[in-house]
């Protein structure tokens, strides 16, 4: 009977083995998660479930990890299982409600703040985060009620540059003749520097001209690299100015011999989106063809609304104009064709087989991010290991191995594609055998990660990519995510 008990898996002095080798691989996770190294702190939380796979706690706790790495899928379904085992466990549905508001399903998070409130009536937290998402939900059903209205007048059409006087006391740049000059670049990336403001007509001068100037652009706008001339590719830069201004000091200034493309998350989590932003669109003006920008995800009301950068506009200049970057953001071009070589998405490929470029030229891209479809695809989608396709740890787009993308080269005559959208140790990652790129521009992403920043440059001659790699700079003592609603870091 003594070995029968021994060797059975169920037996208690098993069970318990089990249960200390579980709390001893969270407690490893815990250690690893308050060093925001979230990848580590994911591995032994999931080292811990195999172990016991009973506790809710554990899942919440993963659950937890996955949301800072902005893998909202996965969070969603680790905090379900977490309330499936213990319906009672309270932290479960925040973590729950937060991965739902990520993936903005409002009405789905309210009832979960609503179930937290019945199970803790008492609970003050639970009623304020209740009340606070159910005037989302119904800012939301306002602003759905109005939409039609508001189609009939976009914003734009209601800013009167005249009517905004320059006070005397201004003593940042001005737009003369009402063009964008390198002068005026210059003095406004010093101005920033120094954490100085843009006059809000120049301000709103720069988002109108931008706006009517994208309008003009196609979805996939086309690339002509000349040969032995040299072409600059970014990823995100998540509102991180100084390291953006360390960008051009380390590989120039953007011109029209200095060409750049940067490819989408330009604002959001870093507490310097807005001057990021008006750096970005001037120099768009400057150098209409030879400064390329991408939309990324978190170019939508959304993202936005959670991650600071409407709190950051609405602070620094007015909700009005908050508004009126969704009108501009909406025109943002969703790719970019290099020499018909390359193609350059801030996400990835597609969920469906088949997908030509000619497809993404004709994407009506004049909106929100859809929750499907190639334009969700391109600005959600990332790249794994293992070959078919997986539903996305994010919840959104999907996750593509190396065949996917072998096929879409090979259909649509491409040598390889670059995209963005992830943190990298090294700022950048190549995988499916060389044909898929990663860049990641913001080093020490959110003041936390330690992640070295990159960008890429190419050789129009033979478009072979060259990586460089640099640290993060000093800034400001604003942390990231300082305009972003106390409300959504549950």
């Amino acid at each position: 009977m003594e070995t029968e008990v021994r060797n059975n898996p169920n037996s208690t002095e098993e069970i318990d083995d089990r249960i200390e080798i579980a709390e001893d691989f969270k407690n490893q996770a815990n250690d690893h998660f308050k060093k925001q190294d979230y990848d580590s702190a994911i591995t032994f939380y999931s080292k811990a479930i195999e172990a016991n796979p009973k506790s809710a706690v554990y899942y919440g706790n993963r659950s937890f990890a996955y949301l800072k790495l902005e893998w909202f899928g996965y969070a969603l379904e680790d905090a379900t299982k977490a309330i499936e085992l213990d319906k009672n466990y309270i932290k479960g549905y925040y973590r729950r409600a937060s991965a739902k508001m990520s993936l903005g399903k409002f009405k789905e998070a309210l009832k979960d703040f609503e179930l937290v409130t019945k199970i803790r009536p008492n609970d003050k937290d639970a009623k304020l985060k209740f009340k606070e998402c159910d005037k989302i939900v119904r800012k939301i059903a306002f602003e759905k009620a109005i939409a039609v209205e508001d189609m009939k007048q976009n914003i734009a059409d209601t800013i009167n540059l005249e009517a905004m006087t320059i006070e005397n006391d201004y003593k940042g740049p001005q737009i003369e003749d009402g063009k964008i000059t390198l002068e005026f670049m210059k003095e406004l990336m010093d101005l920033y520097k120094k954490q100085g403001k843009l006059h809000r007509k120049y301000a709103f001068k720069i988002l109108l001209d931008i706006k009517t100037y994208l309008m003009s652009q196609p979805s996939l706008v086309d690339v002509a690299i000349e040969p032995n001339k040299k072409f600059t590719v970014c990823g995100d830069i998540h509102g991180q100015f100084y390291d953006l201004m360390n960008i051009f000091e380390l590989n120039g200034l953007p011109s029209e011999s200095n060409p750049y493309l940067f490819n989408g998350d330009f604002v959001d989590r870093g507490s310097f989106s807005v001057e990021c932003i008006f750096t970005l669109f001037g120099f768009k003006l400057l150098y209409p063809n030879h400064f390329f920008m991408s939309r990324g995800n978190h170019e939508s009301s959304t993202m936005n609304e959670m991650y600071g950068f409407h709190g950051e506009v609405k602070s620094k200049y007015s909700a009005r104009m908050s508004e009126f970057f969704n009108e501009v953001y909406n025109w943002l071009p969703l790719a970019h064709c290099l020499n018909k070589k390359i193609l350059v998405m801030h996400g990835g490929l597609f969920s469906k087989d088949g997908v030509t470029l000619d497809d993404i030229r004709e994407i009506d891209r004049n909106r929100q991010p859809p929750d499907e479809g190639p334009m969700c695809d391109l600005l959600w989608s990332d790249p794994q290991h293992q070959s078919g396709r997986a539903p996305s740890r994010r919840g959104v787009g999907c996750q593509f191995g190396p065949d996917i993308t072998e096929a879409f080269l090979k259909e649509n005559q491409l040598e390889y594609i670059i995209r963005s959208h992830e943190v990298k140790h090294e700022g950048y990652e190549v995988a499916h055998n060389g044909k898929c790129i990663t860049v990641f521009s913001a080093p020490n992403y959110c003041d936390t990660m330690a992640n070295k920043g990159a960008f890429i440059i190419l050789n129009g001659s033979d478009l072979t990519p060259k990586f460089v790699t640099y640290e993060a700079v000093p800034h400001p003592d604003v942390k990231a995510m300082a305009y972003a609603d106390a409300f959504y870091c549950i």
